[in-house]
């Protein structure tokens, strides 16, 4: 979201951008992981509205967010016991419809498709950040590619990281660049996530509409678990009985290293504690966020070396919502402009 908001914003501003994705796509931590029994928003589950901007913007697409009516969300303690209903939610929940990667999918592709005065290189990751060879008032990137192919790319005025905190702090130390922007993000903090994807085709059954719990989504208060939301209850979905599962920041800093399926098997335990759900999933994946939701924000919404031409932007800088990233990308990009 920030890197794509940031490079459109510019492009609108009259600057031709370059954007190098180390990913196969667009979407970020804003992540679908489509499968075979349906599809599974494993990262970011909804989004706020609460920036007039993006309030603006969202209006422009109207079908790609929809209001998630998560009205059944509970607390609940290790065994799956009501500790508290949430209240009516003050501000409505948004998902990317039909998927929540749409949103990013969609505002990407004009700088992909050549229709923006735009290049994007997709799996393609940064690797070190250098002086032009040719034009040492510029910029040049030294790359990796598919099958470890290596490029440089010159002539950039400007270098702009939409990067978790870590990788930017390891890409600028690796090219020996801003000891005071990297002492500035110094104090950040982003806890790691392990998120399970769990399917019950079988529960696809006359008279058997769902199984388990008839809330769609809680917060817990296991030690494993602190989130569940069931997949086929946000708009737009297929009705395939499907679970996104997220243990708590500490649990997966604790199980960082950890096997995958010695982890799946511990979440599958904490989730059938739960929600009361024992029956064998049909599909149980893991995915690990290594950075996965701020704890200690920048506090302020980018950096900026104007003498160098670089910045940073990414919900680091002001907290872990989708909005954050954002307004992070909009601001550095409207600085550089």
């Amino acid at each position: 979201m920030a890197g794509v908001v940031c490079a459109r914003t510019l492009v609108q501003a009259g600057h031709r951008v370059s954007l190098f994705e180390k990913s196969r796509g667009f979407g970020g931590r804003m992540a679908t992981r489509h499968t075979e029994f349906g599809d599974f928003d494993h990262g970011a589950q909804y989004f706020t509205v609460r920036d007039p901007r993006f309030v603006t913007l969202l209006k422009t697409v109207p079908a790609l967010a929809r209001p998630w009516s998560a009205n059944t969300v509970r607390v609940l303690d290790e065994l799956g016991h009501v500790l508290a209903s949430a209240p009516p939610p003050s501000e409505a929940h948004f998902v990317g419809a039909p998927s929540m990667n749409t949103l990013v999918r969609h505002w990407a592709q004009p700088l992909n498709d050549g229709s923006l005065s735009a290049d994007t290189l997709l799996e393609t990751r940064v690797t070190h950040i250098e002086r032009d060879a040719l034009d040492a008032t510029r910029w040049q990137l030294r790359t990796e590619g598919p099958a470890d192919a290596q490029h440089v790319y010159g002539g950039f005025d400007q270098v702009l990281l939409a990067l978790p905190n870590v990788q930017a702090d390891s890409l600028l130390r690796a090219s020996g660049l801003l000891p005071a922007l990297r002492e500035a993000m110094a104090h950040v903090t982003v806890a790691p996530c392990w998120t399970l994807m769990v399917a019950y085709p079988n529960a696809m059954q006359p008279g058997l509409s769902h199984l388990g719990p008839h809330w769609n989504a809680a917060r817990s208060t296991h030690h494993r678990i602190s989130w569940l939301a069931r997949e086929s209850s946000k708009p737009g979905r297929s009705p395939i009985e499907r679970w996104t599962i997220q243990a708590s920041p500490a649990w997966s800093a604790e199980h960082l290293e950890d096997d995958a399926e010695r982890v799946k098997a511990k979440m599958l335990k904490g989730f059938a504690q739960i929600t009361g759900i024992r029956a064998e999933p049909g599909h149980a994946v893991t995915h690990l966020w290594r950075y996965a939701q701020t704890q200690q924000p920048l506090g302020q919404p980018f950096l900026w070396d104007a003498e160098a031409g670089i910045g940073l932007c990414g919900d680091w800088c002001l907290g872990h919502r989708v909005e954050n990233a954002f307004v992070s990308g909009l601001e550095l990009a409207l600085k550089v402009a």
